[in-house]
């Protein structure tokens, strides 16, 4: 195999796609990803139910395990807030109103971070742990994944919000040799025009964020308040 590699490879001969190919591509991976997303927390679901419904010995939540409801709260507002700002920014970007979109993104992003944060420090102010009960195991467990996935969404959308601003003014314009590819020894792109690609990128990511905000409701109603 090593002798299909060679230092003399000329990288321009890369076929350049369409952008419209990996538009496409984006719109259906968000949802496979989205739809991907809610069968984790299926697992989470059924066995709130399950194990509260043979909680024959009154051990499903023990008075100890009380986890703040003023936290969850604010981890919940602020991923639905979040998921606002990205479709207000979407339809900015739309509007061609790129400098709204990108405040409106990098507020998006702080929300999530604190989000993320709040998250941390609701664990830190647990009394319990994921052996204190079957409740206590399925909020730890639930919480986890939440935050895992919302720091996931955090990471796109600031690489959404960074390839906007690293670009912006060079709509119609061509990028320089190497960027937009990943590769700095390319001499062209292997994307025909990478900026077009911010939209369906946002598009992308703003839905999937329409996913994680809707998990978080759902995680809201049936952990803090059922």
């Amino acid at each position: 195999m090593t002798e299909l590699v060679h230092e003399s490879t000329e990288y321009g001969i890369v076929e350049r796609e369409p952008p419209e190919v990996m538009a496409r591509n984006l719109r259906v991976a968000s949802h496979l990803w989205s739809g991907a997303t809610v069968f984790f927390f299926a697992a989470f679901l059924f066995a709130y139910f399950y194990l509260r419904s043979l909680d024959s010995g009154k051990t499903w939540q023990p008075k100890n395990v009380d986890p703040s409801l003023t936290l969850g709260t604010l981890v919940t507002v602020a991923i639905v807030a979040a998921a606002g700002l990205l479709q207000l920014g979407l339809a900015d970007h739309r509007a061609d109103r790129r400098p709204a979109w990108r405040i409106k993104g990098a507020l998006a992003l702080l929300v999530l971070v604190a989000a993320v944060v709040l998250q941390i420090v609701q664990w830190s102010t647990l009394n319990f742990g994921p052996t204190d009960g079957p409740y206590a195991s399925v909020f730890l467990g639930w919480t986890g994944l939440l935050s895992l996935f919302t720091f996931g969404l955090t990471y796109w959308v600031e690489t959404t919000l960074a390839i906007s601003v690293r670009y912006r003014g060079r709509a119609y314009e061509p990028l320089p040799a190497g960027h937009g590819s990943g590769d700095a020894h390319r001499t062209e792109p292997d994307i025909d025009d990478p900026i077009s690609l911010v939209r369906p990128e946002l598009e992308a990511v703003s839905g999937y964020a329409l996913t994680i905000a809707g998990i978080a409701v759902l995680t809201w109603v049936i952990l803090y308040l059922i």
